[in-house]
């Protein structure tokens, strides 16, 4: 019998359920069910939940419990104003730094991305799309920048749960391989440019009203 999973197992699962959108906004987290589910006692579970709180994936009520941040339009507006400011100079910085190891590592992930579209994956596909611009912070080798962007992404990931209104494509191809090219060729304005115009893409394709969320079960959402 293999041992019950640890804490932050659980944060890790629950962060993929969220980011591949199978745990969507308003989604109540139980202490008893996802304990339930994962076999394990509510400290291991209450954990888990802080680690997703800490994240911004979680927001824990007093006397209510814990659920998956719902943002608002306001804060949808917001987060990806701030990934306006950072990412552009960020994909400049990386233009200076890429290495072919780099070019290789965005190479693939845009690959899998790709694959995600094509098996209909649309919560992969979104979670490798923010995974790919995670990396371009990362080549950056700017920690702090990197991990506002980190953050951005994940809040980015509800608002599209909530308001895209083009499931089957969270981050046009040809975006992510112009930026590939720009990088693989050092040119840092260009990096910077296609950013600006990529983050402005995303942001017209968001329907920015109140929609709400219908949620599966959690068990159903994590197969288990």
């Amino acid at each position: 019998m293999s041992a019950p999973p640890s804490a932050e197992t659980i944060a890790s699962e629950l962060t993929e359920a969220v980011h591949e959108h199978r745990i969507l906004p308003g989604m109540k987290l139980s202490e008893d069910e996802v304990g339930e589910i994962f076999n394990v006692g509510r400290t291991v579970v209450r954990q888990a939940l802080r680690t997703l709180q800490h994240s911004g994936l979680l927001s824990i009520e007093r006397n209510r419990g814990a659920f998956v941040a719902k943002p608002t339009v306001k804060e949808a507006r917001e987060v990806f104003e701030a990934r306006a400011l950072l990412e552009p100079r960020t994909a400049r910085a990386a233009a200076e730094r890429v290495t072919p190891e780099d070019i290789a590592l965005l190479e693939r992930h845009i690959v899998e991305e790709h694959a995600a579209l094509d098996a209909e994956e649309a919560g992969r596909a979104l979670k490798l799309s923010g995974l790919f611009h995670i990396e371009i912070a990362r080549i950056a080798d700017q920690a702090t920048v990197e991990a506002f962007i980190r953050q951005l992404v994940s809040r980015s990931s509800l608002v599209i749960a909530l308001y895209w209104r083009r499931r089957n494509a969270m981050c046009e191809s040809h975006a992510h391989h112009a930026l590939l090219d720009a990088l693989r060729r050092h040119d840092g304005e260009m990096a910077e440019d296609l950013m600006k115009g990529h983050l402005l893409d995303l942001v017209s394709q968001l329907d920015l009203r109140e929609h709400p969320a219908q949620a599966p079960s959690l068990r159903e959402a994590l197969a288990r």
